[in-house]
């Protein structure tokens, strides 16, 4: 606590006994401690904290193959930059390879994914003098906010006895605060990159990375304000809503870029957005392109176009830029993306509307207009986040949209949106059948909630993402192979959670369920929303085919 650390999520076990103690000692001193007993749920859990306020968490487990369930949420926090402390108890070295039980070669499991392994002494933690485990806790909270930030896994051996008589030992006193030792730094920004902010351009903004807070808002505004460059942000890139002229519907627009105003130059910030057709288009651009990211100096260029990135954030590079104010080429081009985005918008208003059976478009669009403001969406990985970007259009107010695209997996979905929920106090997840499923110990995070996570569960019967692939289907048996739909019900399995459920029949209800999912009172709530997943696809193909500079006629 001395360094900052606020939350321990814990698991049950034996080895891991002398850190559970001292974990509870030091809630009466302010730790927030959570407990869970599947190792895979608790590393996401305390990940959904962590994005909560970007503040690191740590998940105590026992030894043996507790620490090989860990592997997803380490993944997932080192793509996505989020700081997350992996305590793990082991055996000391005498017990190492030589057939002790549940002795294994833990510490290498989680190497590949994390910032840093740290140990303590081979023969046992007693053998550590105080000096020795400061400078530990200090290495692994700076690696773990370091530049990027990520999971540090401290794998610490204990040995017997590990449950002395503790009745004369006094309560734990939490330990005087410590300056932290300097953070890792980017090198210099150096010279300006070839951008020229007198020149036509566009701003691609990517997926939420820890960093995009208030001075990095300030930072685009500003440029906006010297360049007028039209921005392309992805949908969780926390920037929908705010006063920016944002473009919300490129996926589609895109379609027909020939249509659009010809891009001179593409300033990048952060990761890709998932849009295909944004990835093509940027694929085919042959002006100069700059990535700017924030403390992350990993690379981000999947598309290997070979072009410079900056990891010193974008404040930093606004501020070299000479004054001025937007050309009237900008200016114009600008106002070409914005009636383009106009007409995009009237002709989804005219498709989608609120009426005949729940499709997943249809279901986009209308939950970002219908979930007031102040309840935050997450989105899972899969077709929500897709469709969201795609369909759901622009916002009438600023909401944060959280979707953890950083291995873009759907493990620990529920987990993740609990975690968040414990901080914030209220989530809306947005998720698929199959991502829920696949997360079924989250649901056991409802009876230690202390905020209010609703559920919105769009049930397509299996993994409708797969009916939008170009796959076969002659001679196959695409269920089987792709789709793989399960037999549980969700509704069921809430009810045995002790969650209230409710169906929502049609788009016409679907404001009335809602407004009965967010009353207050209950830690959980689900509504599913059941859709046809080929019905959808083709539904998605048509109005990506639709030409949307043609606006379809109020009926």
């Amino acid at each position: 606590m001395g360094l900052g650390l606020q939350r321990v999520v814990l698991c049950p076990g034996s080895r891991s006994g002398p850190l559970a103690l001292a974990a509870s000692r030091l809630e009466s001193h302010g730790l927030a401690l959570t407990t869970g007993i599947d190792e895979r749920s608790a590393g996401f859990f305390a990940l959904g904290q962590t994005r909560a306020d970007g503040q690191p968490t740590a998940v105590i487990t026992t030894s043996g193959t507790a620490v090989a369930n860990l592997l997803p949420a380490a993944v997932e926090a080192d793509f996505s930059a989020l700081p997350l402390l992996l305590l793990t108890a082991d055996r000391p070295e005498r017990l190492k390879a030589c057939g002790a039980n549940q002795t294994v070669n833990q510490e290498a499991y989680l190497q590949p994914a994390c910032r840093a392994l740290l140990q303590g002494p081979a023969a046992g933690l007693h053998d550590a003098s105080d000096e020795r485990l400061l400078r530990l806790a200090q290495s692994a909270m700076r690696h773990a906010l370091g530049a990027p930030a990520g999971p540090v896994h401290l794998n610490l051996a204990f040995d017997e006895p590990l449950h002395a008589d503790l009745s004369g030992l006094p309560a734990a006193a939490p330990p005087a605060a410590q300056e932290l030792p300097p953070l890792f730094e980017p090198p210099g920004l150096g010279s300006l990159e070839p951008l020229d902010p007198d020149q036509p351009g566009v701003i691609v903004v990517g997926p939420w990375r820890r960093g995009h807070g208030g001075r990095f808002v300030a930072a685009l505004q500003q440029l906006n304000r010297r360049t007028g460059w039209p921005i392309l942000a992805d949908a969780s890139s926390g920037l929908r809503g705010l006063p920016l002229p944002l473009v919300s519907g490129y996926d589609l627009l895109l379609a027909e870029p020939q249509r659009l105003p010809p891009a001179h130059q593409v300033l990048r910030l952060g990761s890709m957005p998932a849009s295909r057709r944004l990835q093509q288009w940027l694929q085919t651009f042959e002006g100069p392109q700059l990535v700017i990211t924030e403390a992350e100096p990993r690379r981000q260029d999947p598309l290997a176009s070979g072009c410079a990135q900056h990891p010193h954030g974008l404040a930093a590079w606004v501020e070299l830029l000479p004054t001025g104010e937007p050309s009237a080429t900008s200016r114009a081009d600008a106002a070409r993306w914005q009636q383009a985005e106009s007409l995009l918008q009237q002709q989804l208003d005219h498709d989608l509307p609120l009426q005949g059976p729940c499709s997943e478009p249809a279901l986009a669009r209308a939950l970002q207009n219908l979930i007031p403001s102040e309840w935050p969406v997450m989105l899972a990985s899969s077709s929500p986040v897709r469709d969201w970007e795609s369909f759901a259009g622009r916002q009438s107010g600023h909401r944060t949209i959280v979707s953890f695209r950083g291995a873009s997996g759907i493990d620990g979905t529920l987990s993740l949106a609990a975690g968040i929920a414990q901080q914030w106090q209220r989530l809306v997840l947005v998720t698929g059948d199959l991502a829920l499923l696949h997360d079924a110990n989250g649901w056991l995070w409802r009876r230690q909630l202390s905020g209010e996570l609703r559920l919105v569960v769009i049930d397509n019967g299996g993994g409708g993402v797969f009916e939008q692939l170009p796959i076969p289907r002659q001679s196959m048996d695409f269920d089987r192979l792709f789709a793989m739909p399960q037999s549980c019900d969700a509704m069921a399995l809430a009810a045995a959670h002790g969650v209230a459920a409710r169906d929502c029949s049609a788009m016409e209800t679907l404001a009335a369920d809602l407004q009965w999912l967010l009353e207050p009172g209950d830690a959980m709530r689900l509504l599913r929303c059941s859709t046809d997943r080929s019905r959808d696809a083709q539904l998605r193909q048509q109005l990506r085919d639709k030409p949307w500079w043609e606006q379809t006629p109020a009926p």
